[in-house]
């Protein structure tokens, strides 16, 4: 049953995503803005009313996998804002998604923080959060200075609890409880598997893994369920120049893409899926489970 969901779900995402990109190219797509005080609607593929519309905010959603995650939801017909560095390309994904873009460095505690008030001060609430955002520098630990180390965690892990610890605050001052919400971390393979020089990025993708739990039973008071995703090797350009033993060397036999992971954000997000709490699900085409050995 839940293969043909999964199955069901993909046709309709498809489907949407058909219809979303044949719009744009004969320019019938609704005009859209980056500024968060317009454009209450990423799509008009879910009218106002509709039960299914959320409110979404997404770290680091103006490339890549975060970028994948916002254009999902958006065709699913939510309301979505996102934060990044880099303003020429969240104004893009804006204007190309009808989503709201804040320009935020999340390393700076203040201006995450006051992204997010902003957010849920215009919208009253937030229904689902995914921390996306990350960044993967690495280098030889005896050239790996402390200040490098805290950078990646500031960046990759903190913001992480400070969009749920927020988001908590919020959700237990209501009078009136949100029935509804959604964290989903993103993780990485590397929590559990390393090579030389990934310190940092390991730390911070451990750190991840483990805050996902503890804050699932934290936030299960304001119906808010928490669970990570770890990415294996997800292309987010050149896709066509990859080597056929690039794709070859997965189970799956393909290398990943942003969508792969957008997907499963999308079903996470389900209101029936709530009994998923506290995972870490794992999407590598299945290269963790693959024993190597050099021979």
């Amino acid at each position: 049953m839940a293969d043909n969901y999964i199955e069901k779900q993909q046709e309709l995402y498809e489907a949407r995503k058909a219809a979303w990109k044949q719009a744009q190219k004969y320019g019938k797509k609704k005009s859209t803005t980056v500024h968060p005080a317009e454009s209450a609607s990423c799509t008009p593929m879910t009218s106002k009313s509709s039960p299914s519309k959320r409110r979404i905010f997404v770290t680091g959603g103006a490339e890549g996998i975060g970028k994948a995650i916002v254009e999902a939801f958006c065709l699913s017909g939510n309301q979505v804002a996102f934060c990044d560095i880099n303003e020429i390309a969240g104004q893009e994904t804006a204007k190309a998604t009808g989503s709201i873009f804040h320009k935020v460095d999340v390393s700076d505690k203040d201006a995450l923080e006051s992204c997010m008030q902003r957010i849920l001060s215009e919208w009253n609430d937030i229904d689902i959060i995914v921390n996306n955002v990350g960044i993967s520098q690495f280098s030889p630990i005896t050239e790996t200075s402390v200040e490098d180390f805290d950078k990646i965690l500031s960046i990759n892990l903190r913001p992480v609890f400070i969009t749920s610890r927020l988001l908590a605050i919020h959700r237990k001052e209501q009078s009136s409880p949100n029935p509804y919400g959604r964290i989903i971390n993103i993780c990485s393979t590397r929590y559990l598997m390393s090579e030389p020089g990934s310190e940092g990025y390991a730390a911070s993708k451990g750190g991840i893994y483990s805050l996902t739990h503890a804050l699932a039973l934290s936030l299960s008071e304001w119906n808010i369920t928490v669970n990570s995703i770890a990415p294996g090797w997800i292309q987010t350009h050149d896709y066509d120049q990859l080597r056929p033993e690039d794709h070859s060397q997965h189970p799956s036999r393909r290398v990943g893409k942003p969508e792969d992971i957008a997907r499963m954000c999308l079903f996470l997000c389900e209101e029936n899926n709530d009994f998923i709490n506290g995972e870490n699900i794992t999407i590598d085409g299945g290269m963790t489970k693959k024993m190597i050995y050099l021979e």
